[in-house]
């Protein structure tokens, strides 16, 4: 797209607002509103905004800051609220005062570790499988826990009674120029999972943050609370956010190699090994919340240990049947409460890592690790993931290829608001030690 046809597009269907999006550094959405008159100023990248006020972002007297549309995202919103005329948006890169790219922006960060693969000849594509719980809310319109259904996996209605709601959510997304691959109920109930078609990577990170805010809107209307959160529910499984990746060079998946027994070629190796070297860093970026680890435990086919498979999707990394274009890594540790571009950003400089250094992985293990015992675990040199946000956090601080890739900016800041985050919850009483000290002792 370029300036004139979004001008032409927005007048041609009664946009009356635009709304100039971007991400702080923790993942939530944020957004200036501006009506079509100042559009062509924000096409230009003339619209300034106070940083100091962003989660993460600058000091008061750093506060200036520029929305640079990325005319590529430029999308008229398929919801009016009953009014006769339009709302759209933009995402937007950000700029500081000096006119150079902000490196707090997330998005920023994702595209500095996608032009130092673009140096080595290489494109990141993905393909993600956010799952999402709907719930019930209360005569207030607080969300509760309660759902309206019983279903399990791939259930059809009438047992899934959130058929509706996710067969609006999959035309509104389509109706917005989304590829839909699939869209089911998942394991537990309430529970709902819609898969994107794999894109390169910037604009799969666009699609996850466009995704949600779809998601939750729609959930709404149907009197529902969509929620991203990982572990609502104690004792039933949780939602993740698996994604498939593959690396291309031109048109060529360099992922596979038709000479190679299993199909998959060295650099295809060499970027799995370095995701399981910064597997246990990468988890503070990919689950970047204490409720994150309450999804990480055996038993609920969520990824606890570092390891790679063929088949079984027990381990960390899974490799799915298909070979050809369609070659690919299935990373199952990801959940959708990641800021998504710093999620990719990590992902593919670890991949990289790999790559530079041609290390090789481990060998694959096809038993189910959850019944393999420690002695066992630790005869085929399988750790784990981080078990919870501290253990996550501190792994982190020590890896410095995952911090280059964050930056010195967001990682400081991360940090710190991750530290703060875990201080808050470590210090608190919570139900479950009512219940299980208040009496006994």
């Amino acid at each position: 797209m370029d300036k004139a046809y979004i001008m032409n597009k927005a007048r041609e269907e009664n946009v009356r607002f635009i709304r100039l999006q971007f991400t702080d550094i923790m993942g939530v959405m944020k957004s200036v509103s501006i009506t079509y008159e100042q559009l062509e100023k924000a096409l230009e990248g003339e619209l300034m905004f106070d940083g100091s006020s962003i989660e993460g972002f600058v000091r008061i007297e750093e506060s200036d800051m520029y929305l640079r549309p990325d005319l590529n995202t430029f999308l008229i919103l398929p919801w009016n609220g009953g009014h006769s005329s339009k709302t759209a948006r933009m995402i937007c890169d950000i700029y500081d005062a000096n006119d150079q790219p902000f490196m707090g922006s997330p998005r920023c960060a994702l595209k500095n570790v996608l032009q130092e693969a673009k140096e080595l000849g290489y494109t990141m594509y993905v393909g993600p499988e956010p799952e999402f719980f709907m719930f019930h809310v209360d005569e207030n319109g607080q969300p509760t826990l309660e759902t309206n259904d019983k279903a399990g996996y791939f259930d059809l209605p009438p047992v899934d009674k959130g058929e509706d709601a996710r067969r609006d959510m999959v035309e509104t997304l389509q109706q917005i120029g989304f590829e839909i691959e699939a869209s089911h109920h998942e394991v537990a109930p309430g529970q709902h999972e819609i898969d994107l078609k794999y894109k390169e990577a910037l604009v799969t990170a666009d699609n996850i943050v466009t995704f949600r805010i779809v998601v939750r809107t729609v959930a709404q209307r149907h009197g529902l609370h969509a929620t991203f959160m990982p572990k609502p529910v104690y004792g039933i499984a949780g939602s993740g956010m698996h994604l498939h990746i593959s690396l291309f060079k031109g048109e060529e998946n360099i992922f596979f190699d038709p000479q190679q027994n299993d199909g998959l070629s060295s650099t295809c190796r060499h970027f799995i090994a370095g995701i399981i070297k910064h597997a246990k860093a990468i988890a503070a970026i990919t689950c970047p919340t204490v409720n994150s680890y309450k999804r990480l435990v055996p038993g609920y086919e969520a990824p606890v240990y570092i390891a790679w498979s063929y088949r079984n999707r027990s381990p960390l990394i899974r490799i799915p049947a298909r070979r050809g274009i369609g070659t690919r890594i299935e990373l199952r540790n990801p959940d959708p409460t990641c800021n998504p571009y710093l999620a990719l950003a990590v992902i593919l400089k670890a991949g990289l890592d790999g790559i530079k250094n041609r290390m090789e992985p481990p060998a694959p293990v096809e038993q189910n690790i959850y019944e393999m015992d420690l002695a066992a675990r630790r005869l085929n040199n399988i750790e784990s993931l981080p078990e919870n946000l501290y253990e996550a956090i501190n792994e982190l601080s020590k890896d410095e290829v995952i911090r280059e890739a964050l930056g010195e900016h967001i990682y400081s800041r991360f940090i710190l608001a991750k530290i703060k985050e875990w201080e808050s919850y470590s210090s608190r009483v919570h139900d479950w030690e009512i219940g299980e000290y208040l009496e006994k002792f």
